[in-house]
């Protein structure tokens, strides 16, 4: 028989999962992590009341918070979505040498009692000098969220340093990604992975391989210039690469009206829709 903490995990997942196993995830952190700036092309969106009850009306499955901002606005999350709070972060106004920290802002118990599913927290893996740091942090979050029956997620971020600019070339080489992914997976703790885009099916197959069975969701990254590269991603990502869905924010409150992409992507990733055929059905993104 399970114990009462696997059960509680289980349905907490569902809420972010539909059926097909997969997931739609908002994230709305970047306030704290980029800077207010990051909502000048959409200023409204600066309120985080107007774009998640926009996101929410679109359909999306989950959304991704800080403690702060759930205070303000997770009311408008309704009680069939998903809610993941994320305890980890740092701002942009730290010295260079201090950005690949990411530091705990909130606790487990916060979390739950702003009404959270899921608990997140990231890890920079490789590049930092901090990275022991974010494990035994990751793993402090992980171990009593799961002693509570609660699902985690590791954002799972391999990136900075010279080491693997060297060796690598870059952040998103498909074997520094599938390294971040494997080390998220057998630190025991992540329920749910969220980490780069590899840029094709084959390599990104070998991402999700790596995470050995953990649903693995793709980061939305900066706002694509092309509004169906996001949608193209997605399929790549699922049809043949395995992932488990997208976390994705600035393609979306960088948007005056997000709906069409919000919509787009439900079809590619819940159906799996030809993008071209589900950005014609949500009038061409424009």
């Amino acid at each position: 028989m399970d114990a009462y903490q696997s059960v509680g995990i289980r349905r907490r997942l569902k809420r972010f999962f539909r059926r097909d196993g997969r997931a739609l995830i908002f994230a709305m952190d970047h306030g704290f992590e980029h800077g207010p700036t990051d909502f000048e092309p959409v200023w409204e969106h600066i309120n985080p009341r107007i774009i998640i009850r926009k996101v929410v009306r679109a359909g999306i499955d989950g959304v991704m918070m800080l403690p702060g901002i759930v205070r303000m606005a997770g009311d408008e999350v309704k009680s069939d979505r998903g809610l993941m709070v994320k305890l980890t972060s740092k701002t942009n106004l730290r010295p260079k040498e201090e950005q690949l920290l990411q530091s705990q802002l909130g606790f487990v118990d916060d979390a739950i009692k702003l009404g959270a599913d899921a608990i997140a927290a990231t890890v920079y893996w490789g590049g930092s000098p901090q990275e022991d740091v974010m494990m035994r942090q990751f793993a402090e979050i992980a171990s009593y969220a799961h002693d509570l029956g609660f699902p985690v997620v590791q954002f799972a971020y391999p990136r900075g340093g010279p080491y693997i600019n060297e060796k690598y070339g870059r952040k998103e080489d498909y074997r520094v990604v599938m390294y971040g992914a494997r080390a998220a997976a057998e630190t025991g703790g992540a329920d749910m992975i969220k980490t780069y885009w590899t840029g094709s099916k084959e390599t990104f197959a070998k991402v999700v391989d790596a995470a050995a069975g953990v649903p693995v969701l793709l980061s939305g990254g900066a706002k694509t210039e092309n509004p169906l590269g996001l949608p193209k991603c997605c399929l790549g990502g699922h049809r043949a690469g395995g992932g488990a869905g997208a976390v994705v924010g600035r393609n979306i409150f960088q948007r005056e009206n997000p709906e069409p992409m919000i919509k787009a992507l439900i079809r590619v990733i819940h159906r799996n829709e030809d993008p071209e055929e589900a950005a014609k059905a949500e009038g061409g993104l424009i």
